[in-house]
């Protein structure tokens, strides 16, 4: 069988792993979808092996869910865009993995996810989910902003509002803040009746358990608490601000996906929540487009 009869029945996997989950999608040669599987965080961040295993194991899932056999992962060609690989060392840890697939292709979850928001062509992406980040791409002009991390930056993200909150409330059990209806709301999730109760259920914790408490910080300021309004003001003025750099280029779209992109649209400022436009496809499909890319590009050479 000739190189283009192979590439014509081609299976893609497209993966998109965060700070919360890792989502695989399998496509056909023709981009149709035919199984998805999602597992735990895929962040190098929170460690290598937890990276991988989430890989595969939301690979698995989307063989199971299309109904392919797990041998058939050694077919596949996989597009990967994961959190933390702009980090140099950890790129360099992803990509030299003894992967289980027929060829893998890395870059960025903002890579792939301004690829897929915008079905390959150009335009400009903030994800607002645990972590923040943003990327425009127009012609051969690229952005990159945010994405370093809980707790060194993601301002905006869940894990941010989270963190904003438990360090106001912290303050104010101990009475040097003032008094918020966050307080309750998170004595209530923990279970507990003071601030060490809290202390012990977040310190040393990772992104994805405070982008849980982000919930309350919504629903708090929605409800008119000031504490929480301040809070979300400052994180959507964050993400108004990064827009606005993503917008000097001139991309044609933007998008915001994650999970807070639709919580935080009513605080952006106006300027820039007039520019958001729907996201075409998930961030998993632009793994694939990315990987199908190329791997036609290596076959082709």
């Amino acid at each position: 069988m000739g190189e283009n009869q192979l590439s014509n029945t081609q299976l893609y996997i497209g993966i998109d792993g965060g700070g919360s989950k890792c989502r695989a999608t399998i496509y056909n040669q023709a981009l149709k979808p035919l199984g998805t599987g999602v597992a735990g965080r895929a962040n190098p961040l929170h460690g290598l092996e937890q990276t991988f295993q989430s890989i595969q194991q939301s690979t698995e899932l989307a063989l199971k869910d299309a109904g392919l056999p797990i041998e058939t992962c050694n077919e596949l060609v996989a597009g990967l865009g994961l959190a933390g690989v702009n980090v140099g060392h950890f790129y360099q840890q992803i990509a030299q993995w003894q992967h289980p697939f027929k060829a893998m292709y890395l870059t960025t979850d903002l890579h792939t996810a301004c690829i897929g928001a915008h079905n390959g062509e150009d335009g400009a992406v903030i994800i607002t989910g645990t972590g923040s980040c943003g990327y425009s791409h127009v012609g051969e002009h690229s952005i990159s902003l945010g994405g370093h991390g809980f707790a060194l930056g993601d301002k905006g993200s869940g894990a941010w509002l989270g963190l904003k909150a438990a360090e106001h409330v912290l303050l104010s059990l101990d009475g040097f803040a003032s008094s918020t209806s966050l307080t309750d709301k998170l004595l209530s999730h923990f279970n507990v009746d003071n601030a060490m109760g809290i202390v012990d259920n977040l310190a040393g914790k990772s992104s994805s358990i405070y982008a849980q408490l982000a919930r309350y910080v919504l629903a708090s300021a929605n409800e008119g608490d000031a504490v929480a309004i301040a809070i979300v003001t400052e994180g959507a003025e964050y993400i108004s601000a990064l827009a606005r750099k993503l917008f000097e280029i001139n991309p044609s779209r933007f998008s915001m996906i994650g999970g807070l992109a639709e919580p935080l649209l009513p605080w952006l400022d106006e300027d820039v929540a007039s520019k958001v436009s729907p996201s075409l496809s998930p961030p998993e499909f632009g793994a694939c487009l990315y990987a199908q890319k190329q791997f036609n590009a290596a076959i082709a050479g």
